[in-house]
């Protein structure tokens, strides 16, 4: 009896034991549970998916030859093949177009009014330039006082708009559209967005991670911490000020912002135009895809569209859209966007209607020895200025920089509301090996060690002349300044030992345009302008940076 006792009692401590190790394996795996440690972590949960910003399509990142043409008859030599891998991105469906851009343009406005003398050149520098549809021997007054700004136009991309515009539009879209995912997630003032804004009050995402507290001028009626926008409400501090607001604010790892809308690299939107993706015919390896569209021809080969231009651009000398009603593609100068079919990653007009300015600044060689991943030409790192209080330095309405371009225009590249920034020092560069300076547009190409007045063993005096006129660019150096009433002064520089248009402020551009040939539209092929320049040719769309994932499903992809 007494043994029967004694098993049952072993069985009873075994199922108790069983039981605890299931409880505690069930707890260990709890989501709220650490695999590192198994201590219990913050359970607040973020999305670990990046979704799409507007007017964004994904485009799924791979290796391709860029600089491959079928035709060079220009013989630039500046399409040398090479094996390029680039990351996954998201690109603008189309170019901006003017409705876009006129809504940037009426937000400056009322932000940094003209009237007011502290924002006096801002609104003028973010103005395109209509001037740019006049011609000596063209009547085009129609487009110069109708095409920005008639509602005809409306979906017409934009024109006229310079590199350094465009680079501060892509801006002001990110700071634009991670005001809307605060307000979306319960973490800003409902509408003050819209309503609220001021130049002091201007947002900026970069300012609101590092200081909360000192986004939109330090207003705590606007930023809202807590939880879905439950603000605590402060207790009076010891000497009867009010205490710092406590609660939850968004942070980077809360996967609320988005990356920043910027420009794409040349090699990201060569990549995208070709869209090898959807072609299975031959070896995508060897990038000798002619167009955005399959095939060697301009117009389409389908049944119920058979015939029609597939692009806008120049057919001939004095023939720019073809014969009126037959054989036409639709348009003289440019046309809406989306009126020509999408390539397959969805993107539309990626030949053709207007060519598009990239991040990249020019060379004619495309340095793949050094790197073929993501490449870029162009990166100026930067860090946060830190005052000597320790914080960082948030600009103010009369801390706004500008940038003065060749021909004069004023263009402001830093707000209220922004850090201030600074180039990295040798803090950030001791000891590196992937990089060692700032300024890194030169690399390998351009620079004092690229010289051939480049002398190793006496570096301060011979190198002199390397520093201020480079051998291998030394284009034409154009001094605008301004004298003591504030007026321009402009120098041309004429030189006669120039022998080159390429400098640190000229940049790629991608793609024909409605005034080229269809020789352009071949993704390869590249141009380059002036960086401060603008035409009546030439837009641009933005692209974003992808995080996590490579492909969009999170999965490795099947055929």
């Amino acid at each position: 009896m007494k043994v029967n006792k004694i098993m049952a009692l072993r069985l009873m401590l075994s199922m108790m034991l069983v039981l605890g190790f299931a409880s505690c394996s069930k707890k260990s795996s709890s989501k709220n549970s650490s695999r590192a440690t198994g201590w219990n972590v913050d359970g607040k949960k973020a999305s670990k998916k990046q979704e799409a910003g507007p007017g964004l399509v994904f485009v799924e990142g791979g290796t391709f030859t860029m600089g491959k043409v079928e035709d060079d008859v220009m013989h630039d030599w500046n399409n040398t093949p090479t094996q390029q891998h680039v990351q996954s991105f998201y690109m603008d469906e189309t170019e901006v177009t003017n409705a876009m851009y006129l809504e940037y343009l009426d937000w400056v406005k009322k932000v940094f009014p003209p009237t007011d003398e502290n924002f006096k050149d801002v609104y003028n520098g973010v103005v395109p330039d209509t001037l740019v549809w006049r011609n000596r021997l063209g009547y085009n007054e129609t487009m110069t006082n109708n095409y920005l700004r008639h509602p005809s136009y409306a979906e017409y991309p934009v024109v006229g708009v310079n590199w350094v515009q465009a680079v501060e539009f892509a801006k002001w879209r990110t700071e634009r559209v991670n005001e809307a995912l605060l307000e979306k997630n319960g973490l800003l003032k409902r509408n003050a967005k819209t309503n609220d804004v001021t130049a002091e009050q201007n947002f900026n995402t970069e300012t609101y991670l590092n200081s909360p507290t000192s986004a939109y001028g330090g207003n705590a009626e606007i930023v809202l911490p807590g939880k879905k926008g439950a603000r605590k409400t402060p207790k009076a501090g010891k000497n009867g000020t009010a205490a710092p607001a406590t609660g939850l604010y968004a942070t980077r790892s809360s996967g609320i912002f988005l990356p920043e809308y910027r420009l794409p690299t040349e090699a990201e939107w060569e990549y995208a135009a070709a869209a090898d993706v959807g072609q299975r015919e031959y070896n995508i390896y060897k990038g000798q895809k002619k167009y955005p569209w399959s095939g060697s021809y301009t117009r389409s080969g389908k049944r119920q569209s058979k015939g029609d231009q597939l692009a806008n651009f120049k057919q001939g000398n004095g023939d720019y859209g073809g014969i009126a009603g037959w054989s036409d593609d639709g348009a003289d100068i440019t046309n809406a966007v989306k009126k020509y079919p999408a390539n397959d990653f969805g993107l539309y007009d990626m030949a053709g209607n207007v060519a598009e300015w990239v991040l990249d600044v020019y060379r004619p060689i495309v340095d793949n020895e050094a790197n073929d991943f993501n490449y870029f030409r162009g990166n100026q790192y930067t860090k946060n200025k830190i005052g000597k209080d320790g914080k960082i330095e948030v600009i103010t309405k009369d801390s706004i920089q500008y940038k003065t371009l060749s021909n004069g225009k004023k263009v402001a590249t830093s707000f209220p509301g922004q850090i201030a920034q600074v180039p990295v020092d040798e803090n950030e560069t001791y000891l590196r090996q992937n990089f060692d300076k700032s300024d890194n547009v030169n690399y390998r190409d351009g620079d004092k060690q690229s010289s051939k007045f480049f002398n190793f063993a006496d570096s301060e005096s011979t190198n002199k002349k390397a520093n201020d006129e480079r051998d291998m660019y030394n284009s034409p150096k154009h001094n605008v300044t301004t004298d003591s009433l504030g007026k321009m002064v402009r120098k041309y520089d004429k030189s006669n030992k120039r022998t080159t248009l390429i400098n640190d402020n000229v940049r790629v551009y991608k793609g024909g345009s409605w005034r080229d040939r269809a020789y352009w539209l071949d993704p390869a092929q590249r141009r380059y302008f002036p960086q401060d320049m603008a035409t009546d040719y030439i837009g641009f769309r933005c692209a974003m940076s992808k995080v996590g994932a490579k492909s969009e499903k999170g999965k490795r992809a099947r055929n």
